[in-house]
């Protein structure tokens, strides 16, 4: 998405042009170290041309620093193509093993780190830093093999770093970094993550891909912390995570609504998870994430009636 030679701004502002008409007016995006690494100056040109085109469409951004979710060895240059019919089988890592596993090598991030959020500090355009997505995530259907048994511990290190170098920036924008297993229900028995990610966020930041009473309680376990809450990730519709009701819900609760996914393409997450260890050969019978097709139809017409409804959209 971010190199020079496949920056494309013209599907850029096409896709946000239906997230307006949606009523979407905020859109989490990954960034990653290594365009950082290439060319800095031509990364916050391309950036800033995104947050750009974001606002042309009344959208705000949260940028995501660093993730730990599937291939843990990122390259620059070309891109591999997508596994066919594999869930998010191109998406990679920031940053890969070969740092996370070092922590000699973590202080390695500390200038991408500090150079974008202090380069957007004050920008109104970005309205969040969500600083690790995930961070101890293992990958155990995946790239399960190549992880290491203490990836916690790992990640524990980097994101303390991380979280000090983006506040040493002083953004004016909240930090937060998500947890993103279980309800939270008792705080006796938070890992060491999930304890810093609560305790140190500006906002409460959450994933769940249960059902409404799931993320009710969800809700419930997290209003303890007496601090505004998002929910970054939502919407898996086989796994009952759903637009209707969840949506509505999380509306009511004045809790911000980030669902995975929006337009089918090379992600490829119309398909489950188990698509890595399950075969398939033509789309599933009912998407896993995503709401429209590459043409901008969307899948169900009744659901985007809905998300309009909720969204106040006309």
């Amino acid at each position: 998405m971010w190199q020079a030679d496949t920056f494309d701004p013209a599907t850029i502002d096409r896709e946000l042009g239906w997230a307006e008409q949606l009523g979407f007016n905020s859109i989490r995006v990954f960034l990653h170290h290594i365009p950082w690494e290439q060319d800095r100056a031509g990364f916050l040109k391309r950036l800033n041309e995104f947050l750009n085109l974001a606002a042309k469409h009344h959208i705000g951004v949260m940028f995501v620093l660093l993730d730990s979710c599937w291939h843990p060895f990122p390259k620059p240059g070309k891109q591999p193509a997508p596994k066919p019919f594999v869930h998010n089988s191109g998406w990679v890592q920031c940053p890969g093993l070969d740092i996370l596993k070092d922590p000699a090598r973590h202080d390695e991030l500390r200038g991408y780190v500090t150079g974008i959020v202090r380069h957007f500090a004050t920008d109104r355009r970005v309205q969040v830093w969500d600083i690790f997505n995930e961070p101890e995530n293992r990958n155990h259907i995946s790239y399960g093999q190549y992880e290491p048994e203490n990836k916690a511990e790992l990640a524990l290190a980097l994101i303390k770093k991380a979280y000090a170098w983006a506040r040493e920036a002083k953004p004016s924008q909240p930090i937060t970094a998500g947890v993103w297993m279980g309800n939270w229900a008792d705080p006796a028995k938070l890992s060491p993550m999930e304890k810093f990610c609560l305790e140190q966020s500006d906002i409460i930041n959450f994933h769940s891909y249960g059902s409404l009473p799931v993320i009710q309680k969800c809700v419930q376990n997290l209003r303890r912390y007496h601090r505004p809450i998002v929910c970054t990730e939502y919407m898996a519709r086989p796994q009952g995570s759903t637009f209707d009701p969840i949506l509505g819900y999380l509306k009511e609760q004045k809790i911000a609504a980030y669902n995975w996914g929006f337009v089918a393409g090379k992600t490829q997450t119309i398909f489950p998870w188990d698509s890595w260890e399950k075969q398939y050969t033509n789309e599933p019978p009912l998407w896993f994430h995503d709401i429209f097709r590459r043409n901008g139809q969307p899948y169900r017409p009744p659901e985007v009636e809905y998300i309009k409804r909720v969204t106040g959209k006309p």
